[in-house]
């Protein structure tokens, strides 16, 4: 077993690649409203094409997550990488021949959002088939952290690739990016586990059932969906609130940089750390994401704004990689990737309601309002969501293989059934099993299970031979 998730050829392979692809992405922000904007001068146009590159993302999410399960997960990433490098060449090459039209573009970026939609939910098996389970965090914080790299200084070089070598030439290193991720996911080998074809409503059908039959899953669910509107409206309305105000520009870059270096350490951090409770520690730290949308609509000093704004993205930095090994550790591998889905639908159909719903409570009462109204919101979901016993119950290391039941319940259980004989239970009954068939409780476990006063009585009853239930060895 390797010490670190990069000495194995197919996780580093897979890291590069995706490093490349997120470095390639950070140029196209800026690249698209400028290549957008000499195409049309409008900005109108730069919503309707962001518009075409979101709503087939999220239509298509769940069946992303279908495909990720049945077919391999290597080839449907590959695949897709594929396709998103052949738009982005596309698009590259209008804006270099000096005519860029506005439909091909958006034609262009709805493809590459379909194709977004297959391959977000192929990350968590791709990063589970290719490292053991003991490198499942750290693996996955050195791609947070990747990502929390290329915020911080993506921007900054994006932007002078642009403003240099013009948007045509970004658009073509992104379509290159993407074709190097392909060529390095076809030398990779990935575990999978067959899945039995059935029908895709049915698929669909099992994969909502396994969201809904975990509760720490489906509660944190609705805090994520909270917590991404909040963070749209503090896109939408922050500007407004800080540029207007004296060195404002100044403050909102800060501000942004110290987010990027915030969502960075604290993807460092979760590389690290080995909490007891994951769940109800992220949760936490995700509900520090209230404080900058308080501080910004009390209009605070901005120093105290830019602080805090970096500490709740630390706190977002860390919930990323705790949050996708304790998914990977207590899914099904065969149903992770239609599970996955729906936490990407769900966090991504949250931000339009925030771009679309503040602007409007703006123009009504001001941006203050709404922005406190975000901030007393991610504060009651993610303080609700922790509260759940099923998300403060969550181990990283459950006792009991076959069950997250928590160890102080298998203790709990023990001690019942030591002073007086009574009957072992005929399954597993821990509430995140509920609702499901029962499953026997381990073989340990239920030898653990029995009484002083059925030993002797079993002592009598046998040929003389006495064992102490101590240290189950026999003696004549």
């Amino acid at each position: 077993m390797s010490s670190h998730p990069l000495r194995t050829r197919s996780f580093a392979l897979l890291f590069t690649g995706t490093t490349l692809s997120l470095a390639g992405d950070a140029a196209v922000p800026v690249a698209l409203t400028l290549a957008v904007w000499a195409a049309t001068g409008s900005s109108g146009a730069l919503a309707l094409v962001l518009t075409c590159a979101l709503v087939p993302k999220m239509l298509l999410l769940p069946l992303g997550g279908v495909a990720g399960d049945r077919f391999d997960p290597r080839t449907v990433a590959l695949t897709t990488n594929v396709v998103r490098a052949a738009g982005q060449v596309f698009v590259g090459l209008e804006l270099l021949g000096g005519h860029p039209h506005l439909w091909q573009i958006a034609a262009a970026e709805a493809v590459g959002g379909a194709a977004g939609a297959f391959a977000m939910p192929t990350t968590s098996p791709l990063v589970r088939g290719t490292v053991d389970a003991s490198q499942l965090l750290r693996a996955n914080a050195l791609i947070a952290s990747a990502n929390g790299a290329v915020r911080l200084g993506g921007p900054a070089v994006g932007g002078t690739l642009v403003l240099t070598a013009g948007p045509g030439w970004a658009f073509l290193l992104d379509g290159a990016s993407f074709a190097v991720c392909a060529a390095l996911l076809a030398a990779i080998r990935v575990r999978r586990v067959r899945v039995p074809h059935s029908s895709i409503v049915r698929d669909l059908k099992e994969g909502w059932s396994e969201v809904r039959s975990r509760d720490w899953y489906a509660s944190t669910l609705i805090a994520h969906g909270v917590w991404n509107g909040a963070a749209a409206t503090l896109a939408t309305l922050g500007p407004s609130m800080v540029i207007g105000e004296p060195g404002g520009r100044g403050s909102w870059v800060a501000l942004m940089q110290t987010g990027a270096v915030g969502l960075l350490a604290g993807s460092l951090l979760a590389g690290r750390a080995r909490p007891r409770r994951p769940l109800l520690v992220s949760t936490l730290g995700l509900a520090t994401y209230a404080l900058p949308l308080a501080l910004l609509a009390a209009s605070a000093p901005s120093w105290a704004t830019v602080t805090s704004y970096g500490l709740a993205l630390a706190g977002l930095g860390f919930l990323g990689p705790v949050w996708d090994t304790s998914v990977m550790a207590a899914v099904p591998e065969q149903v992770l990737a239609r599970v996955t889905s729906y936490d990407w639908l769900i966090s991504i159909a949250a931000m339009p309601l925030g771009y679309t719903l503040a602007p409007l409570a703006a123009s009504v009462t001001g941006p203050a309002l709404p922005l406190g109204v975000a901030a007393a919101a991610v504060l009651a979901a993610c303080l609700a969501t922790a509260a759940r016993p099923s998300v403060r119950h969550f181990t990283a290391t459950p006792a009991c293989p076959v069950c997250p039941w928590p160890p102080r319940a298998h203790r709990k259980q023990r001690r019942r059934s030591y002073p007086r004989p009574r009957p072992e239970p005929a399954g597993c009954v821990c509430p995140h099993r509920a609702g499901r068939r029962p499953r026997p409780l381990l073989e340990h476990v239920q030898e653990e299970v029995y009484s002083p006063r059925q030993e002797v009585l079993n002592t009598f009853k046998g040929a003389g031979a006495w064992t102490s239930p101590w240290s189950r060895t026999s003696s004549i």
